[in-house]
C-alpha cells in the first residue's frame, strides 16, 4: 500500500470525523450560549470551523515532518509501506511492507538510487539485528522473500561498519564464538525494536508538540470564549428580572 493511498485513506477519515466534530462542537456552542444578544452565531461559526482548522493544521504539520525527516534525518514521514532509519554508525534499516524483517545496508556505498542492491554490506532478510559499536550482528532468513509467517532463521552474520566486511555463520554456536573473539556480548533484537529505537528523534517530539500547542491554545481560547457569552446571557436576565417592568408585573 503506497503513500498516495494512505494520504488518502487518511484524507477521507480525517474529513469524516472533521464533519462530526462540526456537528458536535457546534451543536454544544449553539446549546450554552441559547439567549446571548451579541455575538453567538459567531461563536458558532468559530467552533464549527474548529475541527476543520485542526485537520489543516494537522496536514501541515505532517507535509513539514515528512520533508524534514526524509530530507534532513533520512528518516521515513511515518506513513506508507516502506519505513527506514539511519543507524549511528552510518548504515540503514529498511522495512518494505512487513516490519518483522528488512534490510541493513550502507547507503554510501549503494549505487541505484532506487533501491538497495545486493553487495558485502546490504544484508536481506534480516529478522533479529544488534548494534554492538562498530559492528552490526543480524539473523537472517534466506527465503526469496522471507515468509511473513514463519519466524526461521537460516543463518547468522556479523558486519564490520567501518570496512563493509561481512562474516557469515551457519548456527548460533558459531556466531557466539566469532562474537567473543570481537568482545561483543550478544543481545540480538526484532529488526523492528532496532527500527524503533533510532527511528523517533527530539524532532518528532518537537513536531508533537508543534503540532499540539496551538491546536490546545485555540481550543481553550474558544472555551472562553463560549464561557464569557454564556456570562453576558446571564447579566443579560439578571438586568431583565431587575428591570421596573418585570418589577411592576411581581
Amino acid at each position: 500500500m503506497g503513500i498516495g493511498f494512505v494520504l488518502l485513506f487518511w484524507a477521507v477519515i480525517g474529513t469524516i470525523l472533521s464533519g462530526i466534530a462540526l456537528l458536535i462542537f457546534g451543536g454544544a456552542t449553539a446549546f450554552f450560549t441559547r439567549g446571548v444578544p451579541r455575538g453567538r452565531r459567531r461563536a458558532i461559526i468559530a467552533t464549527s470551523l474548529f475541527p476543520f482548522a485542526c485537520f489543516a493544521w494537522a496536514a501541515f504539520i505532517f507535509v513539514f515532518q515528512a520533508l524534514v525527516n526524509e530530507g534532513v534525518l533520512h528518516r521515513d514521514p511515518g506513513l506508507g509501506d516502506a519505513w527506514h532509519c539511519p543507524l549511528p554508525n552510518g548504515y540503514q534499516i529498511l522495512l518494505i511492507d512487513v516490519t518483522d524483517y528488512g534490510s541493513v545496508y550502507n547507503p554510501k556505498t549503494q549505487i541505484s538510487p532506487d533501491g538497495v542492491g545486493e553487495q558485502e554490506d546490504a544484508v536481506f532478510g534480516v529478522r533479529l539485528l544488534q548494534i554492538a559499536g562498530p559492528y552490526i550482528v543480524g539473523a537472517v532468513d534466506e527465503g526469496k522473500p522471507p515468509d511473513v509467517r514463519s519466524k526461521k532463521i537460516d543463518s547468522y552474520f556479523i558486519l564490520d561498519a567501518r570496512t563493509g566486511k561481512r562474516t557469515t555463520l551457519t548456527d548460533y554456536d558459531s556466531l557466539a564464538r566469532a562474537a567473543g573473539q570481537l568482545d561483543i556480548h550478544l543481545g540480538l533484537e526484532p529488526i523492528e525494536r532496532v527500527y524503533s529505537r533510532y527511528r523517533f528523534s527530539w524532532f518528532d517530539v518537537f513536531a508533537g508538540v508543534l503540532f499540539c500547542g496551538p491546536i490546545l491554545i485555540a481550543f481553550l481560547f474558544l472555551v472562553r470564549w463560549v464561557v464569557r457569552l454564556r456570562q453576558t446571557r446571564a447579566r443579560s436576565l439578571a438586568s431583565l428580572s431587575n428591570s421596573p417592568i418585570c418589577s411592576s408585573r411581581h
